[in-house]
Order: structure tokens, then C-alpha cells, then sequence
């Protein structure tokens, strides 16, 4: 039976280089693997010291990035005084040492140097910290700290080069067409994908009301027809994923380590879509709505809203490509009720700002072509991200060439 409120941890801890040795294990709060909150809170507690978890090195029984047993590395940031285990265990020196593809912000050394990044960025902008940095997540993905100012939180991401959109370049964009879609960039490190946002009030908009839908859905397809009418979005060096490549790259996935987690039938099921592709592509393109800049993971819970005014986060995603993508994402978040809207408020935004071009028929046409562009997606997660962090991707390539299959 999945945990519903919590799973169990174990931690190797270091400290400069030196291996201390196994806590755990012991239970935390929340069942989601990346949100290492109750984690650290319990180490610094038997520590006493500041400490970060850096990454995932193992799972037992867990699934979908939830429940289970994890086991994290994690750094002490000072060294301790108390609460340290018995003696080092010798076989651990393998999963605590270098591994291919380990994202920055996973490591003590890149941690430590962005934390102290951030510090020397808010000092330079009139923001100093007012105390420690508070760790919410780390994953194969992105790192992320709440650090306390003077003048409200800013929270520091950190993302990963190699497969990431740089946030701040894209918020500049959006800002410049519509300043309150998203949040103040504090400062940013656009080579090592470190970004220091100021606080969004509110909440994130899991379950969004209608009024929200009503707000924010629109000032996106905005912000997206300006962007395409200027030309910004084509210029401004993001990630190409237009329909063009997607036949190709699809392709790739297939020839891989997909096809072990299709059955025989799937795989040539999604060999037959791959030929059919290009007359897919071409019935969406006869649609009319112009390729521009993509959130590429638009669901709610990318919406933050105090109840007047909507900002829209994590732009890691994003892409220049198909807007369908992103008037699609909300789908799988949403009640139906809420899903009709979300459709229909996403349609005829896209028909006063695209006169002349059908949003309701590439709505329809795109939703196996958005699940392949998902597939390719989560594939380029897996083949760029070190091997003790694959369980939270492992699957998904062939879950979402799934998904396409039972569109018809």
C-alpha cells in the first residue's frame, strides 16, 4: 500500500571530503522523494549543524517519485559536534564518490559555491540574508533554497545546463510583454543555470478556480502571440523542439531503451504513428497558430495566485515550439469541469490573437503529438542525468508513447 503521509530515510553524511558515516533510518514527513524539508530538519537537529541533502542514491519499494525508503547523500555543512553514527562504512565509498552526469547543485562543491553565490547577489542587490538558507528540494532536475531577506524571501534554483531552458532569459521575454506574468529576477548566473527570484505571495494553484483560469490562461496566449509576432521567441536561442524535428528524435527514442519497456505490439503500434507523423504534423501546422515561445510544463501547479493576480513559475521547460503543448499540460491536473474550461478560455484567446486560424481543431490534433514531445523529453532527462537519480524518469518515455497510442 502506498505511504500516504510520510516514508522512511537513510543518509550517508560527509563533510569536506570525509565520510561520515550512516544515519537512518528514520521517518520523515511527505512521501515525495525530491522534498528533502523534513530530512534536513531532522538531521540539523541531531547534528547540530547546518546540513543539505545533495542527492537520491537509492530506492526501495517507492514509485513515481513518491513512498518508499530513500537514501540520500547529504553534507554537513559544518562539521559535528554530536549525533554522528559508529564507524564508516568502507562500502559506501562507491556511492559517495564522482558519477558521470552529476548535476552541479548535487555535489558539496557546487553546492556550497551557489549558496554563497546567492549570498554575495543579494548583498550586491540591497537584499542581504537575514539568516540560514532553508533547503525544499533536490532532484535530478533542479535544487532549490528559500533564503530570508530583509525585505521578504528569495529563493535561489539551480537547473541543469545540459538540458534546461535558462529561466531568466525566458522571463525577461515575458516580462517585456507582460511584467506581472512572472516573478522579479533577483540576479542570475545564466552559464550555471543559477537564478535567484524574489517571493511570489500566495499559493500554488493545484485544483485552480475559475477566475484563475479566466486570468492566467489568457495572458499567456498573449504574451505567447506577442512574442511570435516580434520575432523574440524565434531569436532568442531557446531549445527548438518545433514539429519538425520531432519525427527524428521520436525516432531515436524508439531505437532505444524505450522499446524495452514497450511490449512487441506497442512498439510497432508507435513505428506505425512514427510514420504517420508528418500528415500529423501537417493537419496541426493548417491550424494557423504560429510557433513561439512554450512554457512547456503550463499546469497548475506552475500557477501562483494571492487571489488577485496569477504568476506563472519554472520556465526549465520551456522551448520554442507548438503553443498546443502548453494548452494541453493543464489536462491531466484539472477536473473535467475545469478542463472545458481551461479549453475554451485557451481557444478563443487564440482566435482573437491568431484571427483566421482554428485553436479548437490543433487542440485536438496535437494531443498525441504533445505526448511524443513528452517522450522525447523525459528521454532527454534519463540520458542526462547521473544513474542513482533514473528512478524518477525510468518508465516515462514509454508511459507517455502510451498515452499517444490511445489518443487513436
Amino acid at each position: 500500500m502506498e505511504q500516504t503521509n510520510g516514508r522512511t530515510v537513510t543518509v550517508h553524511l560527509t563533510h569536506r571530503g570525509s565520510r561520515l558515516g550512516r544515519l537512518g533510518p528514520f521517518e520523515v514527513d511527505g512521501v515525495r522523494w525530491p522534498m528533502v524539508g523534513s530530512t534536513v530538519a531532522r538531521l540539523e537537529e541531531q547534528l547540530g549543524v547546518p546540513v543539505a541533502v545533495l542527492r537520491l542514491i537509492g530506492v526501495t519499494d517507492g514509485e513515481g517519485g513518491r513512498g518508499g525508503h530513500t537514501t540520500y547523500h547529504a553534507e554537513a555543512l559544518e562539521r559535528p559536534v554530536r549525533g554522528l553514527p559508529g564507524a564508516v562504512d568502507e562500502d559506501d565509498a562507491a556511492l559517495l564518490g564522482p558519477a558521470a552526469r552529476r548535476a552541479d547543485w548535487a555535489t558539496a562543491e557546487g553546492l556550497r559555491a551557489g549558496l554563497d553565490w546567492a549570498g554575495q547577489a543579494l548583498r550586491a542587490a540591497g537584499r542581504p540574508p537575514v539568516g540560514p538558507a532553508e533547503q525544499i528540494r533536490t532532484w535530478n532536475l533542479s535544487g532549490l533554497f528559500r533564503l530570508p531577506t530583509g525585505s521578504g524571501a528569495a529563493w535561489l534554483k539551480t537547473t541543469n545546463p545540459a538540458f534546461n531552458a535558462c529561466e531568466a532569459s525566458v522571463a525577461g521575454l515575458l516580462r517585456a510583454v507582460d511584467p506581472g506574468l512572472v516573478p522579479e529576477v533577483i540576479a542570475a548566473d545564466r552559464d550555471r543555470r543559477r537564478l535567484l527570484l524574489a517571493e511570489v505571495p500566495g499559493e500554488d494553484c493545484w485544483g485552480p478556480s475559475a477566475e484563475t483560469v479566466a486570468d492566467v490562461v489568457p495572458r499567456l496566449v498573449a504574451a505567447q502571440a506577442a512574442l511570435a509576432r516580434s520575432g523574440a521567441a524565434a531569436t532568442a536561442g531557446l531549445p527548438d523542439r518545433t514539429l519538425g524535428h520531432l519525427p527524428a528524435r521520436l525516432r531515436r527514442v524508439l531505437d532505444g531503451e524505450a522499446a524495452r519497456d514497450l511490449t512487441p505490439g506497442e512498439l510497432a503500434a508507435a513505428r506505425s504513428l512514427l510514420g504517420r507523423l508528418p500528415a500529423l504534423i501537417a493537419g496541426l501546422e493548417s491550424c494557423g497558430l504560429p510557433d513561439t515561445l512554450v512554457h512547456g510544463d503550463f499546469h497548475p501547479g506552475n500557477w501562483r495566485s494571492d487571489g488577485r493576480r496569477t504568476v506563472v513559475l519554472d520556465f526549465a521547460d520551456s522551448c520554442y515550439g507548438h503553443p498546443a503543448l502548453d494548452g494541453l499540460r493543464p489536462r491531466a491536473f484539472v477536473s473535467e469541469e475545469r478542463w472545458a474550461q481551461v479549453a475554451d478560455v485557451w481557444a478563443r484567446a487564440w482566435a482573437v490573437h491568431a484571427p483566421g486560424s482554428d485553436p479548437v481543431r490543433a487542440l485536438a490534433l496535437a494531443e498525441p503529438l504533445a505526448h511524443l514531445l513528452y517522450a522525447v523529453r523525459y528521454q532527454e532527462f534519463l540520458d542526462s542525468i547521473e544513474a542513482t537519480e533514473r528512478p524518477y524518469h525510468e518508465g516515462d518515455p514509454a508511459s507517455e508513447i502510451r498515452a499517444a497510442l490511445a489518443c487513436g
